[in-house]
């Protein structure tokens, strides 16, 4: 039977034994040290008899909280295998001078950059800004949970299903060698007939489902939710930036769905829509796929937005400067970003006139943005600054942001972009945006919320060490860069002949060293947090003298966050609530009506898994049968009515007793 290779092929597909890297040994250790470190944690979990409780608990559960905590632990653990992609990058640009091609061959290389990219945004920066959204909103404007608690598990699974594609890739096959956009001609099937692109077709489409789910559910929280009185303009400005980040999703997603559709069809089909034989234009690719992108960014830094204003207003001691305009300065960049993305393609013949009006609006998009950063040093002045790990993060991002918007503006003159794309100088510029803005700004909000989410503070050590190998990392990474893009050093070059360059790649692969360090360092600290946590518990339920509603509730909150709906007076409703005495009735409780757990989140992500790798192996029949399991379960899943319980009135009444003495100081 294993002799008839049309048998083998009705079974296997294109999977055969050649498609094990075997070959490559970089792949044979990472395999073999991914392998060891996975039977390791799976040792662990079994020796102390932990995996009821991970599906009890966590796996299963639909409590928000949770869930963001997943986001975030996806994003931390995406991190580090984003990250090591980055290392070998820089080690081997540093080293392929002097007739040296370095120690990865061109294969692998592409493979590299293209996984780099894929990866930190979509399974790094997403989960991460996801994860703080997930867990802070409902909490911010008095919601028991969001909006679809089970849509909520399922949608964190999905993304969690793309991430095990992607890494899949890695050991199974191989990722594609296009960049992180995979523009045509070169995702066409004629230049890419291996499996590369359509593992980043599948991976990319599953997590999509996922993110726009998440949108609609979060959209629907904030609008329908809130606690009464809690009008629009009453909001916490990180609720608004959350708001404007969904709607982005709701109306971006959908498009690199859809082109990513369109692509498939051309690669299993072969449709004509981004070629350019029967009308098709890879052009119109191009456009799509930043109608999506630039959004994107804006997804990623507006819930960071949004957390240097609750941290700036909290060390500062002082309500935020300028609430009104910072809403509006969220919602006009909201929707400037969807006029802007053909910036991102200047140099590809548009013409003057479509050059001149996206240059134009690319520069005023920076006005809000600026505005932004006025409001937070307004704040700052003559307040009374306490420089906590957040607050350091938050001050290292403004200087940091504040380079990054400058060489973006610089970039959307034309003429300028015509002698700089596609060059180092770019590539510094974008990751000086993403680094500084996002990553500095998920750091501030997992140090400013981690005493929210477990009643014990990080340990300020490890954390400031972190930070400054992770600030001066970047320095040292990044500022080389800039000067040769200047030189004229294209990105994406695996080997180099010019001696001169040798020196700015050195320091940037030492730069990308120190960031290792710092990243190394935040895992000794929550590892040392929560060691030490009991002389780092927190006794005040405040621990930050925040002055947001979340901290209305005790640290960490109870599964249903809040017994009596708070009635909101005050944009600054905590403060408002200490001020009126925090009366918080003590008799007329009743049984709180909760979801329930549910499987069927993780089976449908996993019957996902194994449909997008029977689509990327063109195991038909397994596509088929995975398809119908999709189906099956879903409809399954309709008909269980039985998924809801009743928190107790005795448990409700003793927690909130507790919570109102903690909150007190009767504690």
């Amino acid at each position: 039977m294993f002799n008839n290779p049309d048998l083998l092929k009705a079974i296997f597909g294109r999977l055969t034994l050649e498609s094990l890297p075997f070959h490559e040994p970089i792949l044979v250790v990472t395999f073999l040290a991914v392998a060891l470190g996975g039977a390791a944690v799976v040792g662990a979990i079994t020796y102390y008899r932990l995996w009821s409780y991970l599906w009890r608990e966590w796996f299963t559960s639909v409590d928000h909280k949770r869930i963001g905590v997943m986001y975030i632990v996806l994003g931390l653990v995406m991190l580090l295998r984003g990250f090591s992609d980055a290392l070998m990058m820089r080690l081997q640009q540093a080293v392929a001078f002097n007739g040296s091609e370095g120690y990865l061959p061109a294969h692998h290389y592409d493979q590299i950059f293209t996984a780099h990219g894929v990866i930190m945004i979509f399974f790094v920066a997403m989960p991460l800004v996801t994860g703080l959204m997930n867990y802070v909103v409902p909490l911010q404007i008095g919601a028991r949970d969001v909006a679809f608690p089970f849509l909520n598990n399922f949608s964190f699974w999905m993304t969690a299903a793309g991430a095990v594609l992607v890494m899949m890739s890695l050991f199974v096959g191989e990722f594609a060698r296009t960049g992180w956009l995979a523009y045509p001609p070169l995702s066409n099937i004629g230049y890419s007939p291996d499996v590369g692109v359509d593992y980043y077709i599948w991976s990319l489409q599953i997590a999509g489902i996922g993110t726009l789910l998440s949108g609609v559910n979060l959209v629907a929280t904030i609008v329908k939710m809130r606690a009464p009185g809690m009008t629009m303009m009453k909001m916490p400005v990180f609720t608004w930036t959350a708001l404007c980040t969904n709607v982005l999703i709701v109306a971006a997603f959908p498009v690199l769905t859809a082109v990513l559709a369109m692509l498939s069809l051309d690669r299993y089909v072969g449709t004509d829509f981004f070629t350019n034989d029967f009308g098709g234009s890879p052009m119109m690719y191009v456009n799509l796929i930043w109608i999506w992108g630039h959004p994107e960014v804006y997804i990623l830094v507006l819930p960071a937005f949004g957390v240097f204003s609750e941290v700036t207003s909290t060390f500062s001691g002082k309500r935020l400067f300028g609430y009104t305009s910072m809403v509006y300065a969220t919602v006009v960049i909201t929707i400037l970003s969807y006029l802007v993305w053909l910036h991102h393609f200047f140099t590809m013949g548009s013409g003057a006139s479509v050059n001149s009006f996206f240059g134009i609006t690319t520069m005023i998009i920076s006005i809000p943005t600026g505005a932004k950063l006025f409001n937070w040093l307004f704040t700052m002045y003559h307040g009374r600054i306490r420089y906590e790990l957040p607050m350091m993060w938050t001050v290292a991002f403004m200087l940091t942001f504040v380079l990054g918007g400058m060489t973006g503006v610089l970039l959307a003159v034309p003429p300028a972009d015509f002698v700089l794309h596609n060059s180092l100088f770019l590539i510094a510029h974008f990751h000086n945006v993403i680094i500084g803005g996002v990553v500095f700004g998920a750091f501030a909000g997992i140090a400013y919320w981690f005493p929210k989410v477990t009643g014990f503070k990080l340990d300020p050590f490890w954390g400031k060490l972190s930070f400054w190998f992770w600030v001066s990392g970047f320095y040292f990474a990044f500022m080389p860069l800039y000067v040769l893009g200047f030189m004229g050093v294209t990105r994406r070059l695996r080997v180099f002949h010019d001696p001169s360059l040798q020196i700015w790649f050195v320091i940037a692969g030492f730069g990308a060293f120190l960031i290792l360090l710092g990243i190394l360092a935040f895992l000794v600290q929550i590892v040392v947090s929560i060691r030490n946590r009991e002389a780092l518990r927190d006794v005040t339920g405040d621990p930050w003298n925040a002055r947001t509603l979340e901290w209305s509730t005790s640290s960490p909150p109870p599964p249903y966050n809040f017994a009596f709906t708070p009635v909101i007076h005050d944009n600054d409703a905590w403060w408002d609530m200490k001020k009126r005495g925090y009366e918080r009735p003590l008799g007329g409780f009743n049984p709180i009506h909760m979801p329930k757990n549910t499987a069927a989140g993780i089976i449908l992500a996993g019957i996902s898994v194994v449909f997008g790798f029977a689509m990327i192996w063109y195991i038909w029949w397994l596509a088929a049968l995975s398809f119908v399991a999709l189906i099956a379960t879903t409809i399954g899943h309709t008909f269980n009515y039985n998924r809801d319980f009743y928190i107790p009135v005795d448990e409700v009444v003793h927690c909130e007793r507790a919570r109102t003495q903690l909150l007190s100081g009767q504690a």
